[in-house]
């Protein structure tokens, strides 16, 4: 089971919005087969601050759609303490790219808010994409849970 804190900063996303983020992150939760108790947070934020984010943390001096922070970097070796959560991290969002790009791939708000928040929880269980190899395995797992949730890609 795993708690998840949501932070909209931005006062921007729905209650419906904030509970698709709850209800898709538990799922792909399940999917991943995480039945220790575990905590993570996502916080939806404008394009300053992740573009302040993106430079502090990853020196690149430009807004970026998702970060994620880590706190065990997806170690498989993580020993779980009688209560004691496995803390997963943090994963940050920019409404501002959530809205551009929903209507740049042109489906909705609801599917790239999934898309966003399930690519950085990936990336919190130690999924990358550095290579072509691990780009084919991260994105099909999103995808895979993206459908199977039933936010699958638009048909034309």
């Amino acid at each position: 089971m795993i708690e998840i804190d949501i932070i909209d900063e931005t006062e921007t996303l729905t209650e419906e919005q904030l509970k698709l983020v709850h209800d898709v992150l538990s799922y792909a939760g399940k999917e991943e087969a995480i039945h220790k108790a575990a905590e993570l947070s996502v916080t939806f934020v404008d394009e300053d601050a992740i573009h302040e984010l993106n430079l502090e943390h990853r020196s690149i001096d430009r807004s970026t759609d998702v970060l994620s922070f880590a706190l065990n970097d997806g170690e498989p070796d993580y020993e779980e303490v009688e209560g004691i959560p496995n803390l997963l991290g943090d994963i940050i969002v920019s409404t501002a790219h959530i809205h551009r790009q929903a209507e740049e791939y042109n489906h909705s708000f609801e599917r790239e808010l999934a898309f966003l928040v399930v690519h950085g929880f990936l990336h919190l269980l130690g999924y990358d994409h550095q290579s072509k190899e691990e780009e084919r395995e991260m994105f099909t797992k999103q995808e895979e849970i993206l459908e199977s949730y039933g936010l699958g890609r638009s048909k034309p």
